[in-house]
C-alpha cells in the first residue's frame, strides 16, 4: 500500500497516451501515482521506469490511488471517451474523493458530455475538461493542453500543465527543441493556456482535429496532383516536401510526409512503403463532430467537412475498384513545365489553407456566442505552435493576426492573409482548373477555393433559392430594401403553386 499523501498528481489510463504523460509529468519532478484496469499492466510500467526526477507510484486500487496523492488532488484520466470517463469518475467518487479534487478528463471527449459531467458531479468533485494534442511523443516529450472548466480550478492544474507543455521561443513562436527524458525545456512560451468555462477546452481540442483532417486532406491531394499529373517517384516528392518546409508551409505534418515518402518497405525493400499501404483511411469520430458542430452552427466549414466526407469516400474502396472498371473520365495529360505546376501546387496549398483555418476559427466564434464562453483566438494560435499535430509557422502568423485586431470577424480579411491569397489565387484557380480537366480529385482544394469565392461575393444566388422557398412553402424572405428581421411573402402568380390553406386549430400553414 502507497504512502498517504505522497503524489501530488494522480493519472488513471496506462495506454500509449496515458504512460507517456505519466512520465512527462515525473520528469518535471512531480511525484506521480497512477492507476491501470490491468494491474500487471501497471506493475511493469513502474518496473520499466525505475529512475525518474518524480516518483511513479503504482497503485492496485482506486482506493489506494486516491489514498496516495495529497489533498485537494489532482486526478488525471486518460481512458476511451464516452461511458468510461462517467464510469472511472463514478468509481472515484465511490474510492472517496473529496468535493474540492480536480477530476481532470484529458481524453477526446465531446464538449457537451464535459459540460454535462461538470454539473453531473458538481456536488462531489471538480470536474475539468482539458485537450491533449501531439501524440505519443508530444505527450511524452510536451503536448499542446487546452484546458477548459472552472476558472479557480485551472489554477490548481496550472503549474503541472505550464511544466509539461512544449515550449515555443517567444519571439519567433517556434518550438524549443531538446526536450530530452529528465532533461525539460527550460525557458520559452508553454504551449497551454485557459481557454475558458465547461467543454471550451474539448470543444477547441475538437476543431484543431477538424482543421487535422483538412490540413492531411490538403497535402494528401498535393501529394496526388505531383504524382498523377507529373508522375513524380516518391523519392523526388519526399525532395519537393522537405524544399516546401523550408518555406512559409514549414509544419510538422509537412515534415513528417518527406519522411513517410522516403520510407522503404521493410517486407519489400525495392519499393516504397506508400505504395504498399491500402488507401482507405480511418478516423475516430472528431472531424465528424467538427462538421456535426458546423451544420448545427450555421457556419460553412466546406473544407473541413469535405475531408471528413474525402476519408467516407477512401473507405468504399472495393466501390472504387469496380467502378473504376466501368466509369471513364478524360485522358491524363502530363502538363509541360513542371517545375512550374510544382510551384502552383505549392501555392495552392498554402492558400488552401488559409481558407481551411478560416472555417475553423470562424466555427469557434460562432461556438463562443453559443455556450457563452470568451474565447481568445490569438491565445488558441499560439499553444498550436508546439506540441500538437497541426503546428507550424503559419500559427505565428494567425497569433499575430489576432494580436492586430482582436475583434477580427474572419482569417481572411487580416492584411497578411488578404495578402497571400492575392499573391497566390492565381495558381490556385490554375491547379484546381487543371485538377478538373484531367478527372484528378481534389476536394479540399476545391471547396477550399469555393469558400474564398463565396466569402468575397457580396450577393450570392442564395435569393433564388428563399424566393423557391417562399413560391412552394410560403416560407417568406427579406427584401434588400428593407432593414434585416423583417419578412415578406408574395402569393406566386401560378396554377402549378399549392395552394396555401391556413389551419384555424394551429395557426399554421400547410400546402395542399
Amino acid at each position: 500500500m502507497p504512502e498517504s499523501g505522497i503524489a501530488q498528481v494522480g493519472l488513471i489510463g496506462l495506454a500509449v497516451m496515458g504512460n507517456n504523460l505519466a512520465l512527462n509529468i515525473a520528469d518535471h519532478g512531480f511525484n506521480i501515482a497512477v492507476y491501470n484496469r490491468t494491474t500487471e499492466i501497471m506493475r511493469e510500467f513502474i518496473a520499466e521506469n525505475p529512475d525518474t526526477p518524480g516518483k511513479i507510484i503504482g497503485c492496485a486500487s482506486l482506493v489506494d490511488f486516491v489514498r496516495a496523492i495529497k489533498p485537494p488532488r489532482v486526478m488525471i484520466i486518460l481512458v476511451k471517451a464516452g461511458a468510461a470517463v462517467d464510469a472511472v469518475t463514478r468509481q472515484l467518487i465511490e474510492a472517496g474523493v473529496d468535493k474540492n479534487d480536480l477530476v481532470v478528463d484529458a481524453g477526446n471527449s465531446l464538449w457537451t458530455d464535459t459540460i454535462r459531467r461538470e454539473q453531473q458531479y458538481a456536488a462531489q468533485l471538480k470536474f475539468f475538461g482539458s485537450g491533449v494534442s501531439g501524440g505519443e511523443l508530444g505527450a511524452r516529450f510536451g503536448p499542446s493542453l487546452m484546458p477548459g472548466g472552472d476558472p479557480n480550478s485551472w489554477k490548481h492544474l496550472q503549474p503541472i500543465w505550464e511544466a509539461i507543455a512544449a515550449k515555443v521561443d517567444p519571439a519567433t513562436g517556434k518550438p524549443i527543441p531538446g526536450a530530452e527524458r529528465g532533461k525539460p525545456v527550460v525557458g520559452g512560451v508553454p504551449c497551454t493556456a485557459y481557454i475558458g468555462p465547461d467543454g471550451a477546452g474539448h470543444y477547441v481540442k475538437m476543431v484543431h482535429n477538424g482543421i487535422e483532417y483538412v490540413d492531411m486532406q490538403l497535402i494528401s491531394e498535393a501529394y496526388f496532383l505531383l504524382r498523377q499529373l507529373l508522375g513524380l517517384t516518391p523519392p523526388e516528392m519526399a525532395d519537393i516536401f522537405r524544399q516546401w518546409n523550408e518555406t512559409e508551409l514549414d509544419s510538422y505534418l509537412i515534415e513528417i510526409t518527406a519522411d513517410i515518402l522516403q520510407q522503404r518497405d521493410p517486407s519489400r525493400p525495392r519499393k516504397y512503403l506508400i505504395d504498399s499501404i491500402l488507401d482507405a483511411a480511418g478516423q475516430k469520430g472528431t472531424g465528424q463532430w467538427t462538421a456535426s458542430s458546423a451544420l448545427e452552427l450555421g457556419i460553412p466549414a466546406n473544407a473541413i467537412a469535405e475531408a471528413v466526407f474525402a476519408r467516407c469516400m477512401s473507405a468504399l474502396k472495393e466501390q472504387r475498384v469496380a467502378a473504376a472498371k466501368k466509369l471513364s473520365g478524360p485522358k491524363t495529360v502530363r502538363p509541360k513545365q513542371a517545375r512550374k505546376i510544382i510551384e502552383a501546387i505549392r501555392q495552392a496549398l498554402y492558400c488552401s489553407k488559409i481558407g481551411a483555418y478560416a472555417q475553423g476559427f470562424q466555427l469557434m466564434s460562432e461556438a463562443q456566442r453559443k455556450y457563452n464562453w470568451k474565447l481568445e483566438f490569438g491565445t488558441i494560435a499560439s499553444i498550436w505552435r508546439g506540441g500538437c499535430i497541426i503546428r507550424a509557422r503559419f500559427l505565428q502568423k494567425i497569433t499575430e493576426a489576432y494580436q492586430r485586431d482582436g475583434e477580427l470577424v474572419n482569417l481572411l480579411l487580416d492584411p497578411y492573409f488578404r495578402q497571400q491569397i492575392q499573391r497566390g489565387q492565381e495558381q490556385w484557380r490554375t491547379v484546381v482548373a487543371l485538377a478538373a480537366r484531367q478527372g484528378i480529385a481534389v476536394p479540399a482544394f476545391m471547396s477550399a477555393l469555393a469558400y474564398y469565392d463565396a466569402y468575397r461575393t457580396a450577393v450570392l444566388p442564395a435569393h433564388l433559392i428563399q424566393a423557391q422557398r417562399d413560391y412552394f412553402g410560403a416560407h417568406t424572405y427579406e427584401r434588400v430594401d428593407q432593414k434585416r428581421g423583417q419578412f415578406f411573402h408574395v402569393d406566386w402568380p401560378s396554377s402549378r403553386r399549392p395552394q396555401i390553406v391556413v389551419s384555424s386549430a394551429t395557426g399554421g400553414k400547410t400546402a395542399q
